[in-house]
């Protein structure tokens, strides 16, 4: 099956994933892909309440200046009590529910039931594993220093926020009434810096932090014998497994960034789960993650649709979540931009996102990049992903997306709805209208 990658177009993208100015430079120069049409939902719509995705926007839960300004991460610069009030209004909103016990407990029946477990909520004892994107600490581009365990570089890089997983375990160990031990907070490819690790060790010490090294109390990640098999079917390449958190979980949190990407056009909850295994995306030897993500081709098959349709990925995510407090470009944005579109004019982005649909989640973060910037989530094929899961029982690819099996037995369900919304001004979906059964967004600002 052809990619629709040829081998300048890879050189390209290797090229901007290393951070080169020129390249980034001239593919903001490229045209734009032409506009879709608006309110055309496709696939089937998740949830308790099918297609919702909340939107919670608080401008003052930050008030830092920027670079120079400390880091946005230090105390007194991002409200932990404003982000766990946004955490809180996300998961009721979401689940119609008036407190967060109740909120989660809805989640939890929803899922169980979604996978043949029956109306069960959480039972003691079972694993949670949060998934955030901490791309800006990954091992191998020289942004810590891995003896110390510290910055040397990207110091305010847009990664998930330590505050905003706090706000998250918070809700599961008082809301829940999950035991820190039988959570996990990992990703496979980064150092959990001291800078971090600080903040969520001092609130939850009991909590497993897993990452590359395992070095100053942390847990090195390692792999486990249950495999992933991409549905393009590469020959010569060595199996992937997943790691052994995430195969012995029962339950995970996807918590992704809101942010442009100079290769996929978008890193969004899709893209995450490209820190869920226990090698480099690119890394030789095994099937190459970056070669059809960054396509700029429409119908062509997508590695984030394997992802997210694993049973031990997607298939376990009774969440999905978008820290949206800062944003900016990846690779080429060591901190975040301000943003002119509105709401926000001006300011940071000071927002989270949660749904139940993965599809829902990434179409109304792609919708928002593509308001403010005129480039990357604009380019052709940047949506492409999200039309592949949506339609991945007959997708326009025409590809058998079957990541559980060795060869194509059992494709996957549609993982979800896609649409794209009305205009950025008014951000109204077909469920807001009453025009389709699409996406649902709830907007929430805080007071």
């Amino acid at each position: 099956m052809s990619h629709g990658v040829n081998r300048r177009q890879f050189i390209e993208c290797a090229a901007v994933i290393g951070g080169a100015a020129g390249l980034s430079r001239a593919w903001a120069a490229e045209p734009a892909a032409a506009e879709p049409e608006p309110l055309k939902p496709i696939g089937r719509a998740k949830g308790i309440h099918p297609g919702r995705v909340v939107w919670v926007h608080d401008p003052q839960v930050t008030d830092w200046q920027g670079p120079g300004d400390g880091h946005w991460y230090d105390e007194g610069r991002t409200s932990q009590q404003r982000v766990d009030a946004m955490m809180e209004q996300a998961v009721c909103n979401l689940t119609g529910e008036a407190t967060v016990a109740k909120a989660w407990d809805k989640l939890f029946r929803h899922l169980n039931e979604q996978r043949g477990k029956g109306d069960v909520g959480y039972r003691r004892g079972e694993q949670i594993l949060v998934k955030p994107n901490w791309v800006g600490m990954i091992w191998r581009e020289g942004a810590v220093d891995p003896q110390a365990y510290m910055l040397i570089k990207r110091h305010d890089y847009m990664n998930t926020a330590p505050q905003m997983i706090i706000a998250l375990l918070r809700q599961l160990v008082k809301g829940a009434g999950v035991a820190e031990e039988n959570i996990v907070v990992c990703d496979t490819l980064a150092y959990l810096v001291h800078e971090y690790y600080g903040i969520l060790h001092g609130q939850f010490p009991r909590v497993r932090y897993e990452d590359y090294a395992g070095k100053f109390g942390r847990k090195k990640v390692e792999s486990s014998s249950l495999p992933l098999f991409w549905s393009c079917r590469p020959k010569d390449v060595a199996t992937d497994y997943l790691p052994a958190s995430f195969a012995e979980a029962d339950y995970l949190v996807n918590f992704a960034n809101l942010k442009a990407h100079g290769g996929t056009g978008v890193t969004l909850c899709g893209k995450n789960h490209f820190g869920s295994l226990v090698r480099w995306p690119a890394q030789e030897g095994y099937y190459n993650m970056h070669l059809a993500s960054f396509s700029k081709a429409t119908e062509v098959y997508r590695e984030q649709v394997d992802l997210m349709g694993h049973a031990h990925l997607g298939g376990k995510t009774v969440l999905y979540l978008i820290d949206g407090l800062f944003s900016g470009k990846h690779p080429m944005d060591p901190t975040p931009r301000r943003w002119s579109s509105p709401p926000f004019d001006g300011g940071w982005t000071s927002s989270l996102l949660a749904s139940q649909d993965p599809v829902a989640i990434d179409s109304v973060g792609l919708d928002f990049l593509r308001a403010e910037y005129d480039d990357f989530p604009r380019r052709s094929g940047a949506d492409d992903y999200l039309h592949e899961a949506a339609l991945a029982d007959a997708p326009p690819s025409g590809t058998f997306y079957d990541p559980n099996h060795g060869s194509a037995l059992e494709r996957l369900a549609s993982l979800g709805v896609h649409e794209h919304w009305n205009s950025p001004q008014e951000k109204q979906y077909s469920r807001n209208l009453g025009t389709g059964e699409g996406i649902e967004l709830v907007s929430v600002r805080s007071a």
